[in-house]
């Protein structure tokens, strides 16, 4: 794999990003097979990576796609996915937004008391998912923990009586219940928490015909991290939901949104050391690129394992791993390293989920270029930036010019 990526950079530059097509393939079948219910499926987080060739992956496996905003409907809508397989889960977006989602025919997902009252005045004929806060704190941290009781999104679990009062007086018809508690979430008993808390809703609902849990599967950053085995998490869901169907004589489905699960362990970053710095206290590699490519490890405190390919015999070094932002941009702090040097490639691993689709022209600096590997050959996806398209939307007014 690292000669690969040596000739990958060769061939197309730094800094880069790079999908294993054949890593996303597993993951989304590893995912399915792990679940014995009789009616599945599985919607993909497309927030995570939005490439429109890694979405048309999604959908040639047959996942639907999940969206949090009207251009990412639109993006699936490229990518060849049909509106009935999009569902659409947005937060705090203007009434306009909903309007032109419901317009194009996509699965709507409510996630606050105003918007549920818009539908019911609006549009009270078509099929809604109603997003429940269950209270939980769940995640690996706070920032991507989103079902407690401060959490912005969906509806209070609490505000549930005066929900199932708007249902009948608006004759709604809610065909879905959604609940998401966080990303990282290594304790399965988080979820199984909370569909103990959604199943007590469905039972007061009598259109619902599918529960979606959302994700938050913890994959591995690096080879001694905690994960969540999905087999076994697989195996232990799919009782407790058949049993609930069987409980309720019904047969629901069964409904995910994994987005890190399926692209992260997929995807890396390759960055050219520019420099190599000794100070007082540290040695900083210093690389072509910064957070406006990656910031997971500045916004999220995530760790990446970083490996020197360029020298993997070379002697364990410590190095602070830094970009080249005019601001405090370290991907890695005391990190044990083969000696590295100018020109090096160093890998970053796990940077296939919220990597590129987060990344900015901070500093005036270009996006990097996107490469797919499928089966056995490299096709690029996204071509390097250039300085016309960081300024192709400006348009110069010309009241500078002196007379």
């Amino acid at each position: 794999m690292e000669n690969v990526m040596i000739n990958l950079c060769e061939k197309y530059g730094t800094p880069l990003y790079v999908y294993d097509s054949e890593k996303i393939t597993a993951n989304y079948n590893n995912f399915v097979k792990a679940f014995s219910t009789k009616n599945f499926k599985v919607y993909y987080a497309c927030k995570a990576l939005t490439n429109t060739n890694i979405l048309k992956l999604f959908c040639m496996l047959g996942a639907g796609l999940d969206c949090v905003s009207i251009e990412e409907i639109e993006l699936g809508l490229r990518a060849g996915f049909k509106p009935q397989q999009i569902l659409f889960t947005p937060n705090n977006v203007s009434e306009d937004e909903y309007k032109k989602a419901i317009s194009i025919g996509v699965k709507i997902n409510v996630d606050n008391i105003n918007f549920l009252e818009f539908i019911g005045t609006n549009y009270k004929e078509i099929p809604i998912c109603i997003r429940i806060n269950p209270h939980l704190m769940a995640g690996g941290n706070r920032k991507i923990s989103v079902g407690h009781i401060d959490s912005k999104f969906g509806i209070s679990i609490h505000q549930f009586p005066l929900v199932k009062r708007m249902i009948k007086n608006f004759q709604l018809n809610v065909e879905g219940i959604h609940v998401h508690s966080g990303s990282d979430i290594i304790d399965p008993d988080i979820f199984i928490r909370a569909a103990e808390l959604i199943f007590t809703i469905v039972e007061e609902i009598d259109t619902v015909k599918y529960i979606d849990f959302g994700s938050g599967f913890k994959v591995k950053y690096n080879p001694n991290d905690l994960y969540t085995d999905i087999e076994s998490f697989g195996e232990t869901f799919s009782n407790v939901f058949n049993t609930f169907c069987k409980k309720m004589n019904k047969e629901y489905t069964l409904q995910f949104e994994p987005g890190k699960y399926m692209v992260s362990e997929a995807g890396y970053f390759l960055t050219k050391v520019n420099n190599v710095k000794q100070t007082t206290s540290c040695v900083f590699a210093g690389v072509d690129s910064g957070f406006n490519h990656l910031i997971r490890p500045m916004f999220y405190d995530s760790y990446h394992e970083i490996i020197n390919i360029s020298n993997p015999l070379g002697n364990k070094k410590l190095y602070n791993v830094v970009g080249y932002i005019c601001e405090t941009d370290t991907f890695a702090s005391d990190r044990m390293l083969n000696e590295v040097r100018k020109n090096d490639i160093l890998m970053f691993r796990n940077a296939g989920a919220y990597c590129f689709s987060m990344s900015s022209n901070y500093n005036s600096r270009v996006k990097p270029s996107e490469v797919l590997l499928y089966k056995g050959k490299d096709y690029l996806i996204r071509k390097r930036e250039t300085i016309d398209d960081i300024i192709r939307n400006e348009i110069d007014v010309n009241v500078f010019l002196s007379k």
